[in-house]
């Protein structure tokens, strides 16, 4: 038996160890792994972990020896799900790992733009402070969450510990599902996408990407909010159109926006987004704190255990095949 992790560099830069893979079988872990060498780097391995190297179609038709691909992550777009099916091969996620991470910093965007703490500290030691005529001043309006309406598209287990903080801030929580829940937790209130984004004074997405989900939050959407109303994403960066993000934050139809995820990431120079008012874009780490990062870690070493001991768990494709020891 042979494991080969492709990119494993975001979920282990030198913090955490991958000890307990490499009691499972030999292992072979590259930092990144550019598209050019996926192949040459997978072959012959019956174990494939990856995080955002991607295993399409033609990659996985050119690894005869595969047998289970496992995604460093919770979503596992990166992988063509029908073509493993096909051959009978599990694709399993880590579900859950990094959900109050994220719920963290959804608050840590919301206080970014409600409190404006960085760019005070900043004017403070730019001496703004010291040559003030008061005893204090403010460069921005200084808000308060009590009272205030949250807005919670998608509410699943990040959603619901999103709804759960907002709650203790002495918020309003609206939310609103696809599904909606057999139970909903006492001070949340479901409502409609239209009546969410008219009322939210915050309104945060937690929605995986899916065609219906892909633009959702465009211009006519944009136009339902409140000129005063904050918009953050920690989900993924297509959900959001950014020129029409950008175009709202321009013309003062919005009053910030905290992105934790771009439709392109890195992101091109030319990316709106980046010169837009308001807006303020963290590298894609809401999970990568080092709790979170363990927590994936062990989940994904034990999910390749569990397939080598033929009961495979967190598969997302309906594969669950074993053939035996390779």
């Amino acid at each position: 038996m042979r494991i080969v992790v492709l990119d494993g560099n975001t979920l282990n830069p030198g913090d955490l160890s991958w000890d307990e893979l490499r009691e499972l079988a030999a292992c072979e872990i590259y930092d990144r792994t550019p598209g050019e060498l996926t192949v040459r780097r997978a072959a012959g391995a019956p174990v494939v972990l990856t995080n955002k190297t991607l295993l399409d179609r033609e990659v996985i038709a050119a690894l005869p020896e595969l047998r289970y691909i496992g995604v460093l992550a919770t979503g596992y777009n990166v992988v063509d799900l029908e073509a493993a099916a096909t051959r009978g091969i599990p694709v399993t996620n880590v579900p859950a790992y990094g959900t109050d991470s994220v719920a963290e910093m959804v608050f840590a965007h919301i206080f970014a733009l409600a409190r404006r703490v960085a760019d005070h500290a900043a004017g403070v030691r730019e001496g703004r402070w010291a040559r003030s005529p008061d005893f204090c001043y403010w460069d921005h309006p200084q808000l308060e969450l009590l009272g205030r309406s949250m807005g919670i598209v998608g509410f699943g287990r990040i959603g619901r510990a999103v709804a759960a903080r907002a709650m203790a801030f002495g918020m309003r929580v609206l939310a609103h599902d696809a599904e909606p829940p057999d139970e909903v937790p006492d001070g949340v209130e479901m409502a409609t996408l239209d009546q969410l984004f008219r009322e939210a004074d915050i309104l945060t997405l937690h929605v995986p990407l899916t065609p219906e989900t892909e633009g959702l939050v465009g211009r006519e959407r944009l136009r339902q909010m409140k000129p005063t109303a904050f918009l953050i994403n920690t989900s993924r960066g297509p959900v959001v159109d950014e020129a029409a993000l950008a175009e709202a934050l321009r013309q003062g139809r919005l009053a910030g926006a905290g992105l934790d995820v771009l439709a392109e990431e890195p992101p091109a120079e030319d990316n709106p987004l980046l010169t837009a008012p308001n807006c303020h874009i963290t590298p894609h780490i809401a999970w990568a704190t080092r709790e979170a990062r363990a927590r994936l870690m062990a989940v994904a070493v034990e999910n390749v255990k569990a397939w080598m001991e033929g009961r495979p768990r967190n598969v997302v494709n309906g594969a669950t095949a074993w053939r035996g020891e390779t």
